[in-house]
């Protein structure tokens, strides 16, 4: 066995002195292996040749199966490098991302073992733009849960000041903010709760002349607003931006919620409500009244409906509305389709 191992590194030497390339060298060993377990194959047991070149095959088969392991290995480890070399050229084309300080890390802890969220979908929050308008009973509890969610950007559209009659339901607001508009009371609420995220106010009504500008700028918009003006101006925006319009609303005891999404074949909020109802129908709250605690319930379910749409999780109410009455604890679920004589969305 000696002698074969020192004509196996004679011809790697000669080889290399001749400027042979790597492959070829090592296709002589191969031949000069192959050559060897010929021998011990075909030779009698006893032969002179044999007994020169370890006596059995079975100790040249041992040294095979070991280099082919090796080479194996080698191999596999090759293309895992290159697979990882690809992975990140496709990371450093699509720009830097976002990186978790330890502390968002374990802010977010529950989001990130959650198997529908986990890591990709927690950076997908933390890369997405939302845009809320209203920041009243239905924007209040959506923009508090959409912070601590770790929304990257949020957006906040809303005229009004505070006031003490708001403060019964919009819990975003304090006592002390009584004055304050509306959309820097619940900015300085959301960074204090979570200073990782951005909160642009927009102390204004929504109107025609700013609603495709600003909706360009987020990935999806949330309607917490109280008037049909604003909801019928809002879904037009939406519908020609393509992007998902989580809509809520309540009255008294009762609210719903439902996703708009043409884009996705879902109806739009025009499919639906093709007419603001007669004024005596659709009291607003400050004459109908309304139970505190339903904003929250009906807000933050805007909230989880916009997280999912982000992350890509569970089932998503487009064409779906949930109508909850509070006052006898009941939740129905109805179906809403698209119209095809629709104003707004007929063409998408």
């Amino acid at each position: 066995m000696i002698l074969v191992l020192a004509l196996a590194a004679v011809l790697w030497g000669v080889g290399h002195l001749m400027g042979a390339p790597r492959s070829a060298r090592i296709s002589m060993i191969g031949l000069l292996y192959i050559g060897v377990l010929a021998l011990h194959l075909l030779l009698p047991d006893a032969h002179p040749l044999r007994m020169a070149t370890g006596e059995s095959a079975a100790l040249w088969l041992i040294v095979g199966g070991f280099v082919v392991l090796v080479w194996g290995y080698r191999r596999v480890l090759a293309g895992l490098r290159a697979r990882a070399g690809e992975g990140e050229a496709k990371r450093a084309a699509a720009g830097p991302a976002p990186a978790f300080s330890d502390t968002e890390l374990n802010r977010y802890a529950r989001h990130i073992v959650l198997r529908e969220i986990g890591g990709p979908g927690q950076k997908a929050l933390k890369e997405a733009k939302v845009l809320v308008i209203g920041a009243g009973g239905l924007g209040a509890p959506a923009l508090q849960y959409l912070a601590a969610a770790g929304l990257g950007t949020i957006g906040v559209v809303d005229d009004d000041s505070v006031e003490n009659a708001n403060l019964q339901r919009q819990v975003i607001h304090k006592d002390s903010a009584i004055g304050t508009p509306k959309v820097f009371s619940a900015q300085a609420e959301m960074e204090a709760q979570n200073p990782y995220v951005t909160v642009r106010p927009y102390h204004r009504r929504l109107t025609a002349d700013i609603a495709a500008g600003l909706f360009a700028e987020y990935d999806l918009v949330l309607d917490g607003t109280d008037n049909f003006e604003t909801r019928y101006l809002v879904n037009e925006t939406a519908v020609a931006a393509g992007i998902p319009l989580v809509s809520g609303a309540l009255s008294q005891w009762e609210g719903q919620i439902s996703v708009f999404d043409p884009s996705a074949g879902a109806p739009c909020y025009r499919c639906v409500f093709d007419a603001p109802p007669p004024p005596e129908l659709a009291p607003s709250c400050a004459e109908a009244g309304v139970i505190g605690p339903l904003p929250g319930v009906i807000g933050a379910m805007m909230a989880v409906e916009a997280i999912k749409i982000i992350t890509g999780a569970g089932a998503v109410l487009r064409g779906q509305m949930v109508i909850y009455d509070a006052l006898y604890g009941e939740s129905r679920r109805i179906t809403v389709r698209r119209r095809d004589d629709c104003p707004v969305c007929a063409e998408v």
